[in-house]
């Protein structure tokens, strides 16, 4: 007689073990031979040793389910019990060949829209750093976040962290009341967004709490190493060139960075120039680090929004403040 025990995360259990044990007693039925018992967050069974690997097995697959679609159904779970190891193995590689990033919250699949947005998957697969310029609404921070998301779900790194200037757009908020967190969420809204869509909300509050994720200001990253982390830079075309400078060399060991800007969408004041601009001149003879350009065809907002950006791209041109034609094509 063996027994083994596994260790589920918190937010497993009630997924796995089903209302009312509805699952654990479906688990059990095809398990006769175990004694299965389920305490909280550990989940033990006693038997012959050759049915309790079989047992594992399958209690990882059924792990690996709902990190994947975050929820399992009696009939899934019913195939995944029946299944032998090469089924199970032709399961998990569907995913693969359909070039899903990740699954979100609820199943949601996230994978490349656009031809550009592969590209930015590819960069990252093979650069430690990656610049993503475009304009609005063309998947650049959504890609990077689900990229970030995918690399710690799969051990590659400890800790992701997101970060964006505080500036604000064309507006002047004034003071605004309550905490430094509660003042600075409106900055970092965009990025809870792309997470919510990704991790479920009970899970990334756990991730939040322990720093596993972590999203603050660009100021905050000064005078860290950010070592065995994906780092996000977000609306990079609101830093300034010294900002800049002390982001990119905040890079540690193991560590995957991802800067994502808007030519046309720079806020900062009509005497400061954008970092972003600045750092693409700099690091292009760097072959380590890649570039990715994005343009309106990429846009997967609304069908008007691809219109909108066109209209404002002529206007640039001929209005009162242009965007360099220079800054554009260098990439």
């Amino acid at each position: 007689m063996t027994e083994k025990a596994l260790e589920l995360e918190k937010s497993l259990p009630g997924k796995i073990y089903g209302t009312n044990n509805k699952y654990l007693n479906i688990i059990q039925a095809h398990f006769p031979a175990l004694k299965i018992t389920a305490r909280g967050n550990e989940l033990r069974a006693s038997g012959p040793e050759e049915i309790l690997i079989d047992f594992e097995s399958k209690i990882e697959h059924i792990i690996t389910h709902l990190e994947r679609f975050q929820s399992i159904s009696e009939h899934q779970l019913e195939r995944i019990l029946v299944s032998s190891a090469e089924e199970r193995n032709k399961m998990l590689s569907e995913s693969a060949r359909e070039k899903v990033l990740l699954y979100g919250v609820n199943g949601h699949i996230v994978k490349a829209q656009t031809p550009n947005q592969q590209k930015i998957i590819d960069a990252v697969e093979t650069s430690d750093m990656v610049f993503a310029v475009g304009p609005a609404g063309t998947g650049k921070t959504y890609t990077a976040v689900a990229l970030a998301v995918r690399a710690l779900k799969n051990k590659q790194v400890k800790r992701i962290i997101l970060t964006r200037p505080a500036v604000e757009a064309g507006e002047n908020l004034g003071f605004l009341p309550g905490d430094l967190k509660e003042k600075l969420d409106p900055y970092l809204q965009p990025l809870y967004d792309a997470l919510l869509d990704m991790i479920p909300h009970e899970k990334l509050v756990m991730y939040m709490e322990t720093g596993v994720i972590q999203i603050a200001p660009l100021a905050f990253m000064r005078g860290r190493t950010l070592d065995n982390a994906f780092v996000i830079l977000d609306e990079a075309q609101n830093t300034t060139e010294a900002q800049m400078k002390m982001f990119l060399t905040r890079m540690g060991r193991s560590a995957k960075f991802v800067i994502t800007g808007d030519f046309t969408q720079i806020d900062l004041p009509k005497n400061q120039k954008s970092g972003l601009i600045q750092a693409l001149k700099i690091v292009k003879e760097i072959k380590e680090i890649a570039v990715v350009k994005l343009d309106e065809m990429d846009v997967i907002r609304h069908k008007l929004v691809k219109k909108i950006i066109n209209e404002y791209n002529k206007y640039e041109h001929t209005g009162i403040r242009k965007v360099n034609p220079e800054d554009i094509n260098m990439i």
